[in-house]
């Protein structure tokens, strides 16, 4: 059961983009969540095959274990996935379907968007 006080904060955190300019840092940092290829590649894993559990995901995506993990914990933090711990192994599948939207939209757009996106030189 949520607070008047939660409330007030979840409101506060997703307020429209006349709001200040916190809310916009805030979002942008939701964002950048998945702004890695790495994360975003272990996202499209999880989505495509299900829950996952480190070895399994270091196998699919290469590099050392300690580098995925580091993804992984940020990815958790910022709400995109979720674990259960099952013995000596922790499984992570993602959090929310709107995640899997969310990443379908990005391609979708990306579809019709791609050469500008190619040539920005804003954003490496």
């Amino acid at each position: 059961m949520s607070s008047d006080r939660d409330t007030a904060v979840d409101a506060a955190l997703i307020a429209p983009a006349s709001a200040p300019d916190a809310q916009g840092e805030l979002l942008a940092k939701f964002f950048r969540g998945l702004g890695d290829p790495t994360r975003l590649q272990i996202i499209e894993i999880l989505i495509e095959e299900g829950e996952q559990n480190v070895s399994q995901l270091v196998k699919r995506v290469g590099g050392l274990q300690g580098r995925i993990s580091s993804h992984l914990m940020c990815l958790r933090w910022c709400g995109f996935v979720t674990t259960e711990r099952r013995g000596k192994y922790v499984y992570y599948r993602v959090s929310d379907e709107r995640v899997a939207e969310l990443v379908r939209l990005g391609r979708d757009l990306l579809v019709e968007n791609a050469q500008q996106v190619l040539v920005c030189q804003v954003i490496r």
